[in-house]
């Protein structure tokens, strides 16, 4: 699946020279956490989130250094700060540059970029132009959409194959053929020796995701590493 496939086309934004109040209120009344700021043919200058608008002076917010970590606090960064709570333009407070994706970009690569950023969402944008927004609600109401393949071979032969296919992809996964593996009228039994708990959960996950697999018996005992030398 790509952007364009789950992104909000539906769009509130609002321009640079609008004040900070309004969108504050857009963002109230439309029930979203921020807004694209977009220019001329709706080119993406910048984003306003909430997290551009809890520091303010109206609010009684702004941020308050004690004397001895403005020491530590570079005139240029405490200057900033000011602006973003005192300023009534949303060209003032918003961030730039914005991270943003394409129609085309892959949820997988959205997923990645997201959490590489440590952002909540990324607008679309088509020639420039601002199209949608792709949210983490957005990837999690794609998930929620998914259901498993009709046309997928569940018989035992396959769920084995599938079962080897992922284990050999994983680079945490045991090498050696120390974990075993047995299938037979959908019901899994794993079994061996594993050094820790999370490769042996992992494992009971990788058998239960493959179509046809009613039941999995995860015998895996954990066999922790020795330290060198004990």
């Amino acid at each position: 699946m790509l952007a364009k496939d789950i992104m909000t086309k539906d769009v509130h934004m609002i321009a640079p020279d609008a004040d900070v109040r309004a969108a504050a209120r857009i963002m109230t009344e439309a029930g979203v956490s921020a807004l694209p700021v977009v220019g001329k043919d709706q080119a993406l200058l910048g984003i306003v989130s909430e997290g551009d608008l809890v520091r303010r002076a109206e609010l009684r917010t702004a941020r308050r250094r004690s004397w001895w970590l403005q020491l530590f606090t570079t005139p240029e960064t405490m200057a900033k700060d000011y602006i973003k709570e005192h300023a009534t333009k949303v060209r003032d407070v918003m961030s730039s540059p914005v991270i943003s994706i394409s129609e085309r970009t892959p949820l997988a690569e959205i997923a990645a970029l997201l959490a590489r950023h440590g952002i909540k969402r990324a607008p679309v944008l088509s020639g420039g132009a601002v199209v949608g927004v792709v949210s983490r609600a957005d990837l999690v109401k794609a998930l929620a959409k998914q259901t498993a393949e009709p046309t997928a071979d569940t018989s035992d032969s396959a769920i084995r194959n599938t079962f080897l296919q992922r284990y050999a992809a994983q680079p945490w996964a045991p090498a050696g053929g120390g974990v075993g593996f047995s299938v037979s009228a959908g019901v899994v039994v794993l079994s061996g020796i594993v050094n820790t708990k999370e490769q042996r959960d992992a494992l009971g996950v990788m058998a239960q995701t493959i179509p046809g697999v009613a039941k999995v018996e995860n015998e895996i005992r954990v066999l922790p590493y020795l330290p060198v030398g004990a």
